[in-house]
């Protein structure tokens, strides 16, 4: 069994990957399978089109966020809720003035391929052969 997890407001450095601001709060190898990550960004920030094997949901804080999940566009506001099925396609960017959110994965795998970007790319021109190489080791699909 897994112990209570208590995170206080500036307790965890955030990774700097493409130009975003993320937050692991609670990695899997501690919640002993999903994670939550809070993440943040300014305007035209965020992932180009991917994919990978765990269900993600993001939940909007603050600001406005562009989503594309499998050919639909939306904007989801502060209270929107997105849920996107393992093996989708989607991408997002932060809208006007940027946001922030809460996602949630429903395994252990995206903060060791978040802590692995933030190692090895530059977090403002990052490589994209190198990005597209790191997300193939951690079962991330970039396109």
């Amino acid at each position: 069994m897994s112990e209570a997890i208590i995170v206080n407001a500036g307790e965890v450095k955030p990774f700097e990957i493409v130009g975003e601001q993320i937050t692991v709060l609670a990695p899997g190898a501690k919640t002993g399978s999903y994670e939550i990550f809070h993440q943040a960004g300014p305007e035209g920030s965020g992932p180009p089109p991917h994919s990978h094997p765990w269900d993600e949901a993001f939940y909007v804080i603050s600001g406005a966020i562009a989503f594309g999940v499998a050919g639909k566009d939306t904007v989801g506001t502060a209270g929107t809720l997105i849920h996107i099925p393992a093996g989708t396609t989607h991408w997002f960017r932060f809208e006007k003035g940027g946001g922030a959110m809460l996602s949630v994965t429903s395994r252990e795998a995206a903060s060791h391929f978040f802590a692995e970007c933030h190692e090895s790319l530059d977090a403002k021109a990052p490589d994209l052969a190198k990005f597209v190489e790191i997300g193939a080791k951690h079962q991330v699909t970039l396109g």
